[in-house]
């Protein structure tokens, strides 16, 4: 076998000495077993809260049990059938994912965000035969249910977890003061709150038996997590219960070097529908004892601080973008930061500007890190034993191998540019049913990940380019391949091509230059057809007509030149 420069593991001197090299053998088998002796362990410290209400270990315990029981026994599940939770950062989330794990389902996560079309998509792909959904979004499931395979829905609405008078204000506030849920007529469906009263009576074994909980195996299917994936379009990673009790403990390694167990107060504005808060803070922190303060909607600052100033919490798990906007807050900025021990900024990029201005700020550094949903995600961190090295992703995790490599997959040496390829358990199987996918991604055990990046001599990973066309925007991933596929979609478009560029407040922005069928299309339409076609964050912030797009010899769009059209263009 052919040595290179990564066979050393260059990382490893820059590592603390207190950081172990790998993670070590797994205490449990399976995200259920975890969540049981994380609840036992803890039992009487707070776990999540949201809206004001508290939930202790043992009370997730409670309650995710009573969800398992409801799925096997009430609605007769099966282990391996896929389950969709699509719901903002509620109690609600955790216990239902926590309750359909032990139940040995597999859980689909779906962006509150989507339009009925892109739901349809997820749905009928991963062949998902219940689901749990904010009442917020039945009016969108109404249209599209009948093409899917769903046969349970189990609704809930905000304030289902909140104690009595608070819960029927907070869902008539939302409903009929606010108007936030839409009319829908879908029938036969379960509120959510009945579904934990029934489980609970199967769990207690009054008046029946309850089914056992089948045992669920490292190999199996934990999550189907939808992404666009290295390879562009919709697709599932398949994470294994093996991936996420991997990944959880590797980035918990590091972490654990500033923080105490069950003495912390975490920030979790990230939705847990995103991978990156699943594994970080529904997982690791949660495994730690830690109290997870779920925020419902960060873009409510006024709120956010409200509930930073009355949480106090010891670690931030956010995005660049929320930083940002948090520091053109003066009452963000009056906050008593002394308690602070991190912040952990996942799923883009973080800017120079932004990390100094929070440490100016806050006093605490702002940590970037790296990862990717085939990877369960997190791949490298920046140190949490020194101060982080801004415009690095900072140093692998431990029980991850890197290399960089050149097109025709030979390692390039230190400090050249090549593609990022990662190796170690928490990379997935695979894509759900899509072997020519994985098998472009996956090779020889090693994840390309499209990604071009550098590593210093000390092993520490700068990212400088993309293989791949994504687009960012604010967390999440927009693939121009989708964006472009709606807008030929509609009957007055002849051709598309869709572009990320530099935005303030979201990271980068989406720009679609269109080249129209009929001349009478015209901006306003296009904006009216993409609202009920892709989810807000993946809609043009910019669109540009065109008579022709440049094109590769193949009719493929050049993307490159697509921005130097732009340059040249004062913005619409």
């Amino acid at each position: 076998m052919t040595t290179n420069a990564y066979d050393s593991r260059p990382w490893l001197a820059s590592y603390s000495p207190e950081l172990a090299p790998t993670i070590g053998e797994r205490e449990v088998d399976s995200v259920g077993a975890l969540v049981d002796a994380t609840c036992r362990r803890y039992a009487d410290r707070p776990a999540f809260s949201n809206l004001g209400k508290v939930l202790t270990f043992a009370d997730v315990g409670r309650l995710s049990d009573a969800f398992a029981a409801f799925l096997l026994d009430d609605l007769g599940l099966s282990k391996g059938d896929r389950i969709v939770v699509q719901s903002p950062n509620l109690l609600q989330y955790p216990i239902a994912v926590y309750g359909a794990l032990k139940a040995g389902l597999v859980v689909v996560g779906a962006n509150p965000l989507y339009s009925a079309s892109e739901m349809k998509k997820v749905f009928v792909d991963s062949g998902a035969v219940a689901i749990v959904a904010l009442e917020n979004f039945a009016d969108k499931l109404e249209k599209i249910i009948g093409e899917t395979s769903l046969q349970h829905v189990i609704l809930t609405e905000v304030g289902d977890l909140l104690p009595a008078p608070k819960r029927v204000v907070t869902n008539f506030v939302v409903k009929r003061v606010r108007k936030m849920v839409p009319p829908h007529g879908l029938t036969g469906t379960i509120p959510f709150r009945q579904a934990l009263a029934a489980g609970e009576k199967s769990a207690r074994g009054s008046g029946r038996a309850s089914v056992d909980r089948p045992v669920v195996e490292p190999g199996d299917t934990a999550l189907l997590q939808y992404t666009g994936g290295t390879t562009g379009g919709t697709k599932a990673a398949v994470l294994t219960h093996a991936n996420l009790l991997a990944n959880q403990a590797q980035m918990l390694a590091p972490m654990k070097l500033r923080l105490t167990p069950g003495e912390e107060t975490i920030l979790a504005a990230l939705p847990l529908y995103h991978i990156f808060s699943m594994t970080v803070n529904g997982l690791a922190f949660f495994a730690y004892g830690a109290h997870n303060v779920l925020v419902t909607n960060p873009r409510e600052t006024a709120d956010l601080v409200k509930t930073l100033q009355s949480t106090k919490p010891s670690v931030y798990i956010l995005v660049s973008t929320l930083a940002a906007q948090l520091l053109d807050d003066p009452a963000f900025r009056a906050l008593d930061f002394s308690g602070l021990k991190l912040a952990v900024a996942g799923g883009m990029a973080v800017r120079s500007a932004t990390a100094d201005a929070w440490r100016e700020a806050t006093g605490s550094d702002m940590l970037e890190g790296y990862g990717l949903t085939e990877a369960s995600p997190v791949v490298c961190v920046n140190p949490t034993w020194e101060h982080p090295r801004v415009g690095t992703i900072g140093l692998p995790l431990p029980s991850t191998d890197i290399e960089l490599r050149d097109d025709d997959g030979r390692p390039v040496a230190l400090g050249e540019r090549g593609e990022l390829c990662v190796r170690g358990p928490q990379v997935m199987s695979g894509y759900w049913n899509q072997p020519e996918n994985s098998a472009e991604v996956l090779v020889d055990g090693w994840l390309r990940t499209g990604d071009v990046g550098t590593m210093s001599d000390d092993g520490f990973i700068t990212i400088v380019d993309r293989k791949k066309d994504m687009i960012v925007v604010s967390g999440f991933n927009v693939y121009p391949s989708e964006v472009e596929e709606v807008a030929m979609s509609h009957p007055k478009v002849k051709d598309a091509g869709a572009i990320g560029v530099p935005d303030d407040r979201s990271g980068e922005s989406v720009v679609l230059f269109v080249v129209p069928s009929d001349p009478s299309l015209t901006t306003d339409e296009l904006r009216a057809y993409f609202k009920g076609e892709l989810a807000g964050y993946k809609r043009p912030h910019r669109i540009e007509f065109r008579d022709e797009l440049p094109k590769t010899n193949v009719g493929k769009v050049l993307r490159r030149e697509l921005k130097a059209l732009l340059d040249e263009t004062p913005a619409a």
